[in-house]
């Protein structure tokens, strides 16, 4: 009969030469975590063997214990080289797969550009924000009230026939310039307030080298106690020097049915005088329609046209080319 050290001695062997066939043939990290558990797990198959070591005679029992830490020590040894060999091979197989020839050419990706007019719009709005003032925006399907009659255009006045629009089916219209912002804003606003507006306006106008009948507007405007024409003409120097530096401008008398007295303001482009943006102080009759009191309160205002700063700035000498989708001119910015 064989002595039960002599069999478990055996059956540790075999384990062991079992386990390392196993481990040799794992090919997945996940086969040899299985490999594992089934050998040095609690319920492994070493561990059943050792479960027999109790009959075993005292004086064996050290000489077995010994052998199966050498059994359980090889098993280990081998998953931990194993182990360390698939993580390689996947490493090395992952940066196969993830190689870049750079002698190969590069694929060219086109990037964006700016618009000249969203550009110019950013530069103006970053102005007057840092001159205190709030950016406001309004509807560009307006009713006759704010975009005319509360600006003191009276039905049959004739300054309404330089901003003949668009008009809908239900009498409302596409605005012609961005002061119905300041009605509107005004008319939810206490004073002091110093107001951006900007947007897209629309007027029935000839299409030419300086003209569009579709354009962007941005009006400034300030209200408070003692405001005076001075400080508008300082509010305009300021403006025209941050955004083209220190180039001649003038103010010319005009007229303007929201605001008395009134004024162009000219800048020097290439030679000539280039009309850029109206401006005067706000009539009493439009402070009165949205409830500001004209013997407490004064302000000025001013509205510009976007396109033709742009042409400033660029050096464009035609506004339609602003609208063509002309790649070829659009990619110059």
């Amino acid at each position: 009969m064989t002595p039960p050290s002599a069999s478990l001695e055996a059956d540790l062997q075999t384990l062991q030469a079992a386990g390392e066939a196993a481990i040799a043939t794992a090919d997945s990290l996940e086969a040899l975590e299985k490999i594992r558990l089934d050998y040095l797990g609690k319920k492994g198959k070493v561990s059943k063997v050792l479960g027999g070591m109790g009959k075993l005679p005292p004086e064996d029992r050290p000489r077995i214990g010994s052998l199966a830490n050498q059994v359980k020590t090889a098993i280990q040894t081998g998953l931990d080289e194993q182990k360390t060999r698939l993580q390689d091979a996947a490493i090395q197989a992952q940066l196969a797969a993830e190689t870049l020839d750079v002698t190969m050419p590069g694929v060219y990706q086109s990037q964006g550009r700016i618009h000249p007019i969203n550009s110019i719009i950013d530069q103006i709005t970053e102005i007057f924000v840092g001159l205190g003032y709030t950016v406001a925006s309004g509807p560009e399907v307006e009713s006759d009230y704010y975009n005319f009659e509360a600006l003191n255009f009276l039905p049959d006045h004739p300054a309404r026939d330089m901003q003949d629009t668009l008009y809908l089916p239900n009498g409302d219209l596409l605005r012609t310039h961005t002061s119905n912002i300041q009605i509107r804003y005004m008319k939810e606003h206490e004073p002091p307030c110093r107001v951006l507006a900007t947007g897209r306006c629309y007027r029935r106008d000839t299409v030419d080298a300086t003209h569009a009948a579709v354009f962007h507007q941005i009006e400034f405007f300030a209200i408070d106690k003692g405001i005076t024409f001075t400080d508008l003409r300082g509010t305009i120097r300021a403006f025209i020097d941050a955004l083209f530096g220190d180039i001649p401008i003038r103010f010319r008398p005009s007229y303007f049915p929201f605001t008395e007295p009134s004024a162009e303001v000219d800048v020097e482009w290439n030679g000539q005088w280039l009309e850029v943006l109206g401006c005067g102080m706000i009539d009493p009759n439009v402070l009165e329609a949205v409830g500001y009191d004209p013997e407490i309160y004064t302000g000025f205002a001013a509205g510009l046209g976007v396109e033709r700063l742009a042409m400033v700035q660029h050096e464009i000498d035609d506004i339609r080319r602003l609208y063509s989708s002309d790649l070829r001119f659009l990619q110059q910015f």
